[in-house]
């Protein structure tokens, strides 16, 4: 059975309080919309918190950005949300917001493809980074595009993330295990070791997916070193990351190839320290943080 315009607005409402009180987003940030026919779609305004957003508030427009209905202006990133719509066939819902953990990974340029978590590699596969785009901009659009025959979730590098979905919960939901597998993936790194799981291991989870209802829907994959292991029914050869023409993330990958030591340098200072050293230093760090605020 269909959903009426008001059960999208409802659900549209549902999700962006979700977003906010979870802390993805702050003041007026991310936006949120749904696809309710094949020209039009309902969208959240710019400049309105998400967390105390209202059914009159959500602004109707066509797939050129026009606005249909409403008083206020669309977000001014509804040109992200349009162009995956038209460029996806299935996806009915867009979220954009900044959580945190993913936000910092796509800040530092690194993308989440590591095989790590069942849960992840199911679902989801590998998380790739699209460059840097300028927000309100068509830059954004053009650098997700490629990815969108195969991923549903995106990290927008020094921006945040962008999940995409058959109905807006999917697309949260999606949003809500990017940024557990961030957070998890950054703890791992913190404590000195990310540990991904073998390659036989990965095609047994992989062919788990029959089981959940996935089998028909594009994979990824995700990363072994510099290998890609994908469903046996995805085409295309192993493959290097898809962000890996970035220096930035060559560097991370390097910097993971070179575990044992870090250098750290102010040009005036080099210091060279173990990275069970590193990882010492920054709990220290962090208990007299934690123990001045108990205090």
């Amino acid at each position: 059975m269909e959903k009426t315009e008001n059960q999208h607005k409802s659900d549209i409402i549902e999700v962006c309080r979700r977003v906010y009180a979870k802390g993805w987003v702050a003041a007026n940030d991310g936006n949120v919309s749904i696809k309710v026919s094949p020209n039009t779609i309902i969208c959240t305004p710019t400049g309105m918190s998400k967390g105390y957003i209202t059914a009159e508030q959500l602004i109707k427009v066509d797939m050129t950005g026009n606005r249909i209905e409403g008083e206020l202006e669309p977000s001014s990133e509804v040109k992200m949300h349009i162009d995956v719509y038209k460029n996806k066939p299935g996806v009915n819902a867009v979220v954009h917001a900044h959580p945190p953990f993913a936000t910092g990974y796509a800040v530092a340029g690194i993308p989440l493809e590591e095989c790590v978590i069942p849960e992840i590699i199911v679902s989801l596969g590998s998380i790739p980074l699209a460059k840097y785009g300028t927000p309100s901009t068509m830059e954004i659009p053009e650098n997700i595009r490629p990815y969108l025959k195969e991923y549903n979730v995106f990290l927008l590098q020094n921006h945040g993330a962008l999940s995409i979905g058959e109905d807006v919960f999917r697309a949260y939901y999606r949003m809500e295990s990017l940024e557990l597998f961030a957070k998890i993936n950054f703890i791992a790194r913190l404590l000195g070791n990310v540990n991904v799981l073998g390659e036989e291991e990965v095609k047994r989870i992989i062919s788990i997916r029959e089981n959940f209802g996935l089998s028909n829907l594009n994979y990824p994959g995700c990363r072994i070193d510099s290998k890609f292991v994908k469903s046996a029914d995805s085409n295309g050869k192993d493959r290097a990351a898809p962000s890996s023409n970035n220096p930035v993330v060559q560097e991370s990958f390097k910097e993971d190839l070179a575990k044992e030591r870090v250098f750290i340098s102010d040009n005036q200072k080099h210091i060279e320290l173990s990275k069970e050293k590193l990882v010492e230093l920054i709990t220290a760090i962090v208990s007299n943080i934690i123990n001045k605020v108990k205090s």
